[in-house]
């Protein structure tokens, strides 16, 4: 069976110095291949690869589409693709943003379970909201060890401490602990072939650029009552253990965390639009209520400012409730 040579590393907030950290301590011969998703703009023209080139003896890379991976090599997530592996070789996803992220972690880590599963280590890292708890589930559903830097050493511990939470991880460990863990579990003999779940297979398809029917959607969570903050099209919601994700059949996937602020900012705007629309409206009934005044048309008049008056107090009621939200969200 070999070794568990495929190992996993999803990061955000804080990610460049941990991955440095870790480049730095890992061995010249490491026996086992690496990637990296850590969330970038797709207008930041990195250099994170050169960075973690020059930091440690293992050369890094950002991954191309259909390229081998070697073992001992470092392969970065390109900024809006999706890093993904089909059978040892780079497949980069064009499939939608997940957890409002492209690349997104859950992809990367669904991807090696379905490709690597007992040959395979996950690792989330210091990091914002919950991307990669998903994605670590699923590894681990595979047969592959999964490990997350413990949140009390995490620069950013949100997302270590949804992964910790729920996905249930084989390790928790502090960042000074990660390299020889790593050097560890990359020597170990792969676990027992596990048969993948059909809703992780999709999921990947998806990550790839693909769409599912309705029908097959039904097979991986049931529908819910919320409309995709995308693109406004049912969502499905799915439990994995501890975990609730919402997925659209587009393919818009948010946790339940991020969901809820992406609910609070269509709000947001739906009431900032409200209130615009509103200003308008009073802005017009006073322009034709001078109208009516300069016509001599009194009745008239009084009936374009009494909806000025009914405009202004909707439109004060929209912008307190406006206001209430921004203090909640502060």
């Amino acid at each position: 069976m070999g070794n568990r040579d495929v190992i996993a590393i999803g990061t955000s907030a804080g990610g460049v110095e941990a991955l440095l950290y870790i480049a730095k301590r890992l061995p010249r011969e490491f026996p086992a291949t690496i990637l990296v998703t850590i969330h970038l703009s797709r207008q930041a023209g990195s250099v994170l690869d050169e960075i973690l080139t020059q930091a440690g003896p293992l050369p890094a890379k950002f991954a191309s589409r259909g390229e081998l991976v070697k073992k001992g090599h470092i392969y970065l997530a390109p900024p809006d693709h999706h890093l993904l592996l089909d059978n040892d070789h780079i497949a980069l996803g064009d499939g939608p943003r997940e957890n409002n992220a492209r690349p997104a972690i859950d992809p990367m880590l669904r991807s090696v379970a379905v490709c690597c599963g007992p040959r395979s280590v996950g690792v989330v890292l210091t990091g914002t909201l919950g991307d990669g708890a998903s994605g670590l589930w699923a590894l681990g559903q595979c047969g592959g060890s999964t490990v997350v830097q413990d949140p009390t050493d995490a620069a950013f511990a949100e997302m270590p401490m949804m992964a910790v939470s729920q996905a249930g991880p084989d390790h928790v460990v502090r960042l000074a602990d990660i390299p020889r863990l790593l050097g560890s579990l990359a020597h170990q003999p792969a676990g027992v072939p596990i048969v993948v779940q059909r809703g992780i297979k999709c999921e990947v398809e998806v990550a790839k650029g693909g769409q599912h029917a309705m029908e097959e959607m039904d097979n991986i969570g049931k529908r819910s009552v919320l409309a995709c903050p995308d693109c406004g099209g049912v969502m499905w919601e799915i439990k994995e253990d501890k975990l609730i994700r919402y997925r659209c059949h587009v393919g818009h996937t948010y946790g339940a965390e991020l969901m809820s602020v992406a609910l609070d900012e269509n709000l947001r705007r739906a009431l900032a639009s409200a209130q615009r629309a509103l200003e308008e409206r009073a802005a017009l009934a006073q322009k034709l209520q001078r109208q009516a005044v300069a016509s001599g048309h009194r009745l008239l008049a009084e009936t374009w400012a009494e909806k000025v008056r009914e405009f202004e107090r909707e439109t004060q009621i929209i912008r307190e409730s406006v206001q209430r939200m921004e203090r909640l969200a502060a």
